[in-house]
């Protein structure tokens, strides 16, 4: 039986991850990111987003929307608060992307290396926002 192999993403696809980047190319908006992370899965009301970020509110707004527009986050209504979470589908979604250039196709990095480093951040070294 023949293995199937992977077909390369739509030109769609590309343009759809190089969106989720930019969105997170900007350091307030990766600094939510990394904070939402901290909170998965409840998520935090965006007032506490915006005392840990510690950024205007109108500013938040335009972030945390950048955010949700390429869905990279999430956003419920629960009375008078508005809870954000990160869409952590979508993230994975775009690590598996990049995944499976760097480290399956090319061997352009180890997935070894991959898994230290993840064991270097659960143990400790792993900076807050």
């Amino acid at each position: 039986m023949e293995e199937k192999t992977k077909a390369k993403p739509a030109a769609e696809q590309i343009t759809r991850y190089a969106d989720m980047f930019a969105a997170m190319g900007n350091d307030a908006r990766l600094r939510i990111m990394r904070l939402l992370l901290t909170a998965h899965p409840k998520g935090l009301v965006v007032g506490d987003i915006q005392t840990e970020i510690g950024i205007p509110s109108s500013t938040l707004s335009h972030h945390l929307e950048k955010l949700r527009n390429e869905e990279l986050v999430e956003v419920e209504r629960e009375g008078t608060f508005l809870w954000y979470r990160a869409r952590t589908d979508s993230l994975q979604e775009l690590l598996t992307f990049l995944y499976a250039e760097c480290c399956t196709r090319s061997k352009a990095v180890k997935p070894a290396s991959i898994r230290n480093a993840e064991q270097e951040n659960t143990n400790g070294s792993q900076r807050r926002c």
